[in-house]
């Protein structure tokens, strides 16, 4: 089983989680989506870890792998008058993952966290484990305690 901070920072922490290990596409227009489709999930429940700025301060949305941010919903859900898209080299160095990599848990330096609220609901999503071609299966209630994270509707 490979381990990345993000799976040492589970173990730490007792919770249960599988690993699904697929062929990372570097070229892929949307990763989430192209690792579900590798994997046969639903992109639905196929996470995608995306780092944001709320006020200019860093914080994570945890979405549907066919999704889209709401920057509206993101400002609003974390109390900030704007939201943007972080920029890659910023979100590696503040995470020490790579960009479709990215994963939620065991970031270098933690920052407030959103799921998705329709994402909670299922039995088990899967989420980045910290590598470019691996996920995680985790229960959402899990996923929300390890963080520790909030659900809120980020998405349009």
């Amino acid at each position: 089983m490979p381990e990345t901070p993000a799976t040492t920072a589970l173990k730490a922490k007792g919770i249960p989680f599988t690993l699904h290990p697929y062929a990372y596409d570097p070229k892929a227009d949307a990763v989430g989506l192209a690792a579900a489709q590798a994997l046969g999930l639903d992109p639905a429940l196929t996470l995608k870890t995306l780092m944001v700025e709320v006020d200019g301060k860093p914080a994570c949305c945890v979405i549907p792998s066919d999704r889209h941010l709401s920057m509206k919903r993101v400002a609003a859900a974390f109390g900030a008058k704007s939201a943007a898209m972080m920029p890659a080299p910023k979100a590696e160095k503040l995470t020490a993952y790579k960009v479709g990599g990215i994963s939620p848990f065991g970031q270098r330096r933690p920052v407030p966290t959103m799921i998705e609220a329709t994402a909670t609901t299922a039995a088990t999503v899967w989420i980045n484990a910290g590598q470019r071609g691996l996920l995680l299966g985790i229960a959402p209630a899990d996923a929300l305690a390890a963080i520790p994270a909030t659900a809120a509707l980020l998405t349009a």
